[in-house]
């Protein structure tokens, strides 16, 4: 049975019309067709197909999470259903945009935004961000925990996905709250969207360029005095 029905699929083909560079989709999902196929797996994979389906320049990948561990460790991919989104072409990139749950309700629209993004290989980020990101020299991880009937979600995570086509230390991935509850609760995941950079700054809302640039670029005084908390609580102890 389809997802998508007649309307929405001339409308993704039109978006997806003008497509630069080919893009693959890389599914990671568990049990394919089998009756122990991860919650939501079955539904991410359909989806992704029948977008997929929509362009010749759009591909998909599917791999399972325990028999390709080592593809799945390569993307960085520690739960599913997961996507990744990576150019193909004459200049490959993985970027690495993840989404982590199905991207359905508003973040279907992330979906469609993150192939155009890859396809174009242009992050759209002022260039004042662009010679700040140049400054990284740590790895970071952004998280954007979303809903999908969140209308503000997109724009948080398609400006944290930019960010990390715009630098090779940045991973930025959308994490569906309501699919990983776990960490949601880790994460005090009260309200959406939320943006966690290493694990030690949390953002509420969907901020502008400049502010979540800001943050990112101080995370790392915040890492160490979260550890240096750490450390003082241990002594405590």
């Amino acid at each position: 049975m389809a997802i998508l029905n007649d309307d929405i699929k001339q409308q993704v083909r039109e978006v997806l019309s003008d497509l630069n560079a080919p893009v693959k989709l890389v599914v990671f999902t568990q049990g394919e067709g089998g009756a122990i196929e991860c919650q939501m797996c079955a539904e991410t994979r359909a989806l992704i197909e029948e977008v997929a389906a929509l362009s010749d320049k759009v591909s998909v990948e599917v791999r399972d999470f325990v028999k390709d561990s080592e593809v799945a460790e390569a993307y960085g991919i520690d739960k599913i259903p997961a996507v990744a989104v990576v150019r193909e072409g004459d200049e490959p990139a993985d970027f690495g945009i993840r989404l982590f749950g199905i991207p359905s309700g508003y973040e279907f629209g992330t979906l469609i935004e993150d192939i155009r993004l890859a396809s174009s290989g242009n992050p759209e980020l002022s260039e004042k961000t662009l010679a700040q990101l140049a400054q990284l020299t740590s790895p970071v991880q952004i998280q954007v925990f979303v809903t999908p009937t969140c209308p503000y979600c997109p724009r948080a995570v398609l400006l944290a996905h930019r960010l990390a086509m715009a630098s090779n230390l940045i991973t930025a991935a959308m994490v569906e709250a309501t699919e990983f509850p776990h960490l949601a609760n880790r994460y005090q995941v009260y309200g959406v969207p939320r943006t966690v950079i290493n694990d030690v700054i949390h953002i509420e809302g969907a901020v502008p360029e400049t502010m979540l640039i800001s943050k990112l670029m101080n995370v790392k005084d915040d890492a160490f005095m979260q550890q240096a908390r750490l450390r003082w609580e241990a002594n405590l102890n």
